[in-house]
């Protein structure tokens, strides 16, 4: 079964699903011109499928394709995705480097 990402606006967040149950979700907030990726989760049944990444990736594209915000990444997972990622800092409103420094759960490898 593949995985699906559903924006859902109306709750500011992106989901994941597995058929038709919600396995996981990355919460936004928006400012003028921002998109503040604050927290994801996969449910701990779901761990350990790449679903998290997953999720990033396709939302991360989504954003990119409206190309209205840029995006500040507060959730620890989102810094790291990023951080791993080069080719994803370009949507970011600051350099990475600020984004690593102001996460309060940053652990590197």
């Amino acid at each position: 079964m593949e995985p699906k990402v559903v924006h859902s606006e109306e709750n500011r967040r992106y989901e994941i699903f597995l058929g038709e149950d919600r396995v996981g979700l990355m919460d936004y907030s928006l400012a003028p011109g921002e998109i503040h990726l604050v927290h994801t989760e996969v449910d701990p049944a779901h761990q350990g499928k790449n679903l998290a990444a997953i999720l990033l990736r396709e939302s991360l594209a989504d954003i990119r394709t409206k190309g209205t915000e840029k995006v500040v990444p507060v959730c620890s997972y989102t810094v790291r995705y990023m951080e791993k990622h080069p080719d994803t800092q370009d949507l970011l409103l600051n350099p990475i480097e600020e984004a690593i420094a102001a996460c309060r759960w940053y652990k590197k490898d």
